[in-house]
């Protein structure tokens, strides 16, 4: 083991395997495993990050024991497993993907029962019968937690034995506490969520081990990580939009693209950027001054933004998204030093 290398565990299946690989790429951190069976990989453009495959069940508990530094899993793993002394910490709590909710189940034959409330009064009337409700999960500690706090005490919970969703069906609990994305395996098994039964919405996240961070390289490798992960999600809230418009002057296109009223963040986060365009020779319009406006504008404001370029004269319009915004400073980095501190 390389004391000098930051170690990185990533799910090793699964769509959170693909979509963890995914994102590292798109913020250029892609990783390189010259064969899949492999369990340790490489950045190579930060060669001092090394990557750990693991199941992302397990990537808590490595986390925790410090056999890596860093790791990518389910922020329901990571509430589940937290043990309460500090060691894990979450450096990026929501990275886009994985999305998922830990829900309260039941059967839909139990027409009575749709509501938290409901569950609740079933559970008093089954009390008084001196029977306990079933339920199966394997998030022991979230569900335990999470119904004590709705002064819900009349349960048992019982093992996970195979597919959760069948547990009902098989009579061996009488409802679940499981994730789901969409809802479709629990229609499938005729299952329906409880209103109000929510226990918590997860995506991806990643955690870091309190104690490796207090070596100063690892620190600062973990910082630009993340610097690259809040860049990469600031730029999917923009387009940058190209323009030119021909005009007498920069000030005087400046003036037509900011002085609208009601632009609505039309002319850019700061303004536009405006350059003057150096015609081609055998352009018909060479002795016209043309120039070139940038401005980078909300997603919501894009079709917007495209009709105001329009609307002063902007013509040979093109859009891209941003691979990266970055900010004077990283607001996750600040947090994560923060957190250390505390």
């Amino acid at each position: 083991m390389n004391d000098n290398k930051i170690r990185v565990a990533i799910p090793s299946k699964g769509a959170l395997e693909k979509s963890t690989l995914d994102l590292l790429a798109t913020v250029g951190l892609k990783v390189y495993r010259p064969n899949e069976r492999q369990y340790v990989a490489s950045i190579p453009s930060v060669p001092e990050i090394e990557v750990i495959f693991q199941r992302a069940s397990d990537i808590y508990a490595k986390v925790h024991e410090g056999s890596v530094d860093l790791g990518i899993t389910g922020y329901d793993v990571v509430r589940e497993e937290d043990r309460g002394d500090s060691e894990v910490i979450t450096a990026y709590e929501r990275l886009g993907f994985g999305k998922c909710e830990l829900v309260l189940a039941v059967p839909t034959s139990w027409i009575d029962v749709s509501t938290i409330e409901d569950l609740a009064e079933l559970t008093i009337l089954w009390k008084e019968k001196g029977k306990p409700l079933k339920i199966v999960t394997k998030y022991n500690n979230l569900t335990k937690r999470w119904l004590f706090d709705k002064k819900i005490t009349n349960f048992v919970l019982v093992e996970a034995k195979g597919a959760l969703e069948a547990a009902p069906s098989m009579g061996y609990a009488d409802m679940i506490a499981d994730v789901t994305s969409t809802g479709t395996t629990l229609r499938e098994n005729s299952l329906k969520p409880v209103v109000g039964g929510t226990m918590l919405k997860s995506q991806a996240c990643l955690i870091a081990n309190r104690k490796a961070l207090r070596a100063e390289e690892k620190l600062r490798i973990t910082q630009i990580i993340l610097g690259l992960i809040e860049a990469n999600q600031e730029a999917k809230k923009y387009n940058s939009i190209t323009a030119n418009i021909r005009g007498n002057s920069m000030d005087e296109v400046g003036e037509r693209l900011t002085t609208k009223k009601g632009l609505l963040g039309l002319a850019g986060l700061r303004g536009p950027t405006i350059a003057k365009v150096y015609s081609n020779a055998n352009d018909d319009s060479v002795n016209n001054d043309w120039y070139a406006v940038t401005v980078i504008v909300k997603q919501e404001h894009f079709l917007q933004a495209v009709e105001h370029l329009r609307h002063v004269g902007g013509t040979d319009i093109t859009v891209f998204p941003p691979t990266y915004i970055f900010g004077a400073s990283s607001k996750s980095s600040q947090e994560l030093v923060n957190k250390l501190k505390g």
